[in-house]
């Protein structure tokens, strides 16, 4: 198993988490999901920024 480190939490952080945790998920796999949420939240509103900017090249436009 690799090191564990510790994250100071408030109260309240940490009632939430144990709150969103489910059935036999530790927390590790709880933050493991909610890393990769948010990853996939900020790719959504990366490409809804470049849509509403019109930052795309046409495929036709690309040379390889």
């Amino acid at each position: 198993m690799h090191p564990s480190k510790r994250i100071p939490v408030t109260e309240q952080v940490w009632k939430e988490l144990t709150e969103m945790r489910g059935t036999g998920q530790t927390y590790n796999d709880l933050l493991t999901e909610m890393i990769e949420l948010h990853k996939k939240h900020r790719l959504v509103e990366d490409v809804t920024t470049s849509l509403q900017e019109d930052d795309f090249v046409p495929l036709s436009d690309i040379r390889l």
